[in-house]
């Protein structure tokens, strides 16, 4: 996990939070290709934690009878996202992170979960100065059994 825990990034009491609330979640790069690790951590986190899980992903593929979007802005309102898990490249996940900033009263985005190796300080900082709590650099699967 990353070093960064001070200013409400990556704190013990946001991480025990949403792994022990069932909620909805928003995954960012979740697709129909079970080869990719989206796939299996969201599964994980829809099976062992009972969340519903939202697909985000270009192609708006419907996972597991859950509709897809192609972005965050195209959820439907009125659709309660507590959490938005960021399964892409570092380099692209700041745009992300301002959509979902954007989209945070919305929606009710609490908490922006960026996976294992997803790193922009920058961004998670903008997010943090918006209300949101921010997870960064680690996973629900690593982090769960911490608790």
């Amino acid at each position: 996990m990353t070093s960064i825990t001070s200013g409400g990034i990556s704190r013990p009491e946001v991480i025990r939070r949403v792994l022990t609330t069932p909620a909805t979640w928003a995954v960012v790069g979740l697709s129909t290709d079970m080869s990719r690790t989206a796939y299996g951590v969201a599964r994980w986190m829809h099976d062992a934690l009972g969340n519903r899980i939202i697909p985000v992903h270009p192609r708006a593929e419907e996972v597991w009878g859950e509709a897809g979007y192609p972005a965050l802005a195209q959820i439907p309102d009125g659709t309660v996202v507590s959490v938005v898990d960021f399964f892409i490249n570092s380099h692209r996940v700041g745009a992300v992170v301002d959509e979902a900033i954007v989209n945070k009263d919305r929606l009710g985005i609490e908490t922006l979960w960026l996976q294992l190796g997803v790193v922009d300080d920058e961004a998670a900082r903008r997010a943090v100065s918006a209300g949101l709590d921010v997870v960064m650099d680690t996973c629900p699967m690593i982090e769960y059994p911490r608790l």
